[in-house]
C-alpha cells in the first residue's frame, strides 16, 4: 500500500511539474526553430536548432534590448531598496509604538488584494502631471508602492517575533531609536528583509501592466520589449519566444542562487518554541 502511495505521489508530482514548466519549454523549443519549422502543421518536434531568433533580438530587431535588460535590473534593484527602506521603520513603529497597527495596517494589506489595473489610470494621470511618464524613476516608484503591502506584512510578523528585552538592553546601553534600529533590529530581521527584497525584485522584474501603460521606449523593460515583435503585418513568433526566454533567464538564475535565503526568511519565526 505504501508503495502505491509513493508511486501515485510521484506521478502527481511529475505531472504537476510538467504542467508548470510546459509554457517555458514550448517557448524554448519555439525560439530554437527556424521560421518554416514554426509555421509547419502538424508541429515538428524533431528539427535542426538555430539561434537566428536570439541574434535577431539583439542585433537585427531594431530595438535596444540591451537597454531593456538594464532598465529591468535598475528598476527592480532600486524598487527593492526603496521598499525595504520604507517598510523596516514602518513595521517597527507599527509593532512597538502601536501606530496604525489596528487601522492603517489592515488598510495597506487590503490594497494588495485589489487588481493592479485599479491603480493604472490614477498613476498615469499623476505621472503625466509630474512628467514621470516613460522614466525609470516613475516605474521604481510604482514598483515600490505595489510591493509595500506584501513587504510590510512580512516585516511586521518578523518584528513581532523579537523579544522586547533586546531593545530595552540596547536603550540602556545608550542607543537611540535610529541606532538601535540599524544596529540591533536590522541584523535580527535580516533574513526576513532579504526574503522581502528578493520577492520585490522578482515581482518588479516580471511586472508587465504598469510598464506597458507608463512607459514608451526609454524606460521599457524586457517583459514589455517582448511584445514589440507582435506587429501589424504579422507576429514574429520565433523572436517573441527568444525574447521571452532571455527575459526569464536572469530572475531564474537569481532565484536559484538566493533560494536558501528566501526559504530561510519566509520560514523565520514560523515555529515558536
Amino acid at each position: 500500500m505504501n508503495s502505491l502511495k509513493r508511486i501515485a505521489f510521484a506521478l502527481v508530482l511529475i505531472g504537476s511539474i510538467v504542467i508548470l514548466i510546459s509554457p517555458l519549454l514550448l517557448a524554448i523549443i519555439t525560439s530554437l526553430k527556424a521560421e518554416q519549422d514554426i509555421a509547419s502543421f502538424p508541429p515538428k518536434w524533431v528539427f535542426l536548432p538555430t539561434f537566428e531568433h536570439f541574434n535577431n533580438v539583439f542585433y537585427k530587431s531594431g530595438y535596444p534590448f540591451g537597454t531593456f535588460f538594464l532598465n529591468s535590473f535598475v528598476i527592480s534593484f532600486f524598487a527593492s531598496i526603496v521598499t525595504i527602506g520604507v517598510c523596516i521603520p514602518a513595521a517597527y513603529v507599527m509593532v512597538r509604538m502601536r501606530v496604525g497597527i489596528k487601522r492603517f495596517f489592515p488598510f495597506v494589506i487590503s490594497l494588495r488584494l485589489l487588481p493592479p489595473i485599479v491603480f493604472a489610470i490614477p498613476y498615469y494621470m499623476m505621472f503625466q502631471y509630474l512628467h514621470l511618464l516613460d522614466t525609470k524613476i516613475g516605474l521604481i516608484w510604482v514598483a515600490a508602492l505595489m510591493n509595500i503591502p506584501l513587504t510590510l506584512m512580512l516585516l511586521v510578523g518578523f518584528v513581532q517575533e523579537l523579544p522586547k528585552e533586546i531593545e530595552e538592553a540596547a536603550m540602556m546601553d545608550g542607543c537611540s531609536v535610529y541606532s538601535m534600529l540599524a544596529r540591533v533590529i536590522l541584523p535580527l530581521i535580516a533574513p526576513g528583509a532579504a526574503a522581502a527584497a528578493i520577492l520585490t525584485f522578482i515581482f518588479s522584474w516580471n511586472d508587465f501592466l504598469f510598464v506597458r501603460i507608463l512607459s514608451d521606449m526609454k524606460a521599457t523593460t524586457v517583459t514589455v520589449g517582448s511584445t514589440l515583435f507582435i506587429q501589424a503585418y504579422g507576429i514574429r513568433w520565433g523572436d517573441v519566444a527568444a525574447s521571452i526566454v532571455l527575459s526569464v533567464i536572469p530572475p531564474l538564475i537569481f532565484t536559484l542562487f538566493v533560494q536558501k535565503y528566501l526559504v530561510k526568511g519566509l520560514s523565520m519565526g514560523a515555529v515558536k518554541g
